[in-house]
């Protein structure tokens, strides 16, 4: 490390070298998956169809979707945009906490009824969503807030050390 260079700018250097092709499949894949569900989401509670209860108010409706807009952003910024230090930086300052305060949130209140998650699909497809019982969602829901919070730990550690690659490999930013 140079003189005068501190972990910020060795991280921004690392970032800008780009992000291998592997990575940025993955995010975009996220970003797609997250907008998809996003989408029936929202289809499920303008069509009325059973799948939210009278327990999915405003501060769940803001919790659920602002958890997938979020993933939305930060795999965006990271697969399409090739932004992956903005990335960490929105990952790392409160966003994966959000999404499992949001999981955790959400499970306790459970204002879901999984009976009619695949009503939102043709027939042909149903057979995708039917095995998701409330039981099994509520398994997912407790694994996806495990992974949150390994993340928070996670987040500002790669953030900080984003270039421990480079290192362990010989080829140190100057």
């Amino acid at each position: 490390m140079a003189t005068g260079e501190n972990w910020f700018s060795r991280g921004k250097a690392e970032a800008d070298k780009g992000i291998p092709r592997s990575d940025r499949v993955v995010s975009i894949s996220i970003c797609v998956l997250c907008i998809l569900l996003l989408a029936y989401c929202a289809a499920h509670q303008v069509q009325a169809t059973g799948f939210y209860t009278s327990g999915f108010n405003g501060f769940e409706m803001f919790l659920l979707y602002g958890s997938l807009v979020f993933w939305i952003v930060s795999s965006g910024l990271e697969g399409i945009f090739s932004r992956r230090l903005l990335s960490r930086i929105v990952d790392a300052f409160g966003g994966v906490l959000f999404v499992a305060f949001s999981l955790i949130w959400l499970l306790v209140v459970f204002p879901f009824d999984f009976a009619f998650f695949p009503t939102e699909l043709p027939d042909s497809l149903s057979f995708l969503l039917k095995w998701i019982s409330n039981g099994v969602a509520r398994v997912i829901m407790a694994l996806g807030f495990v992974f949150h919070l390994g993340a928070a730990l996670y987040a500002p550690i790669a953030y900080k050390f984003i270039d421990i690659k480079s290192f362990r490999s010989g080829k140190q930013a100057d």
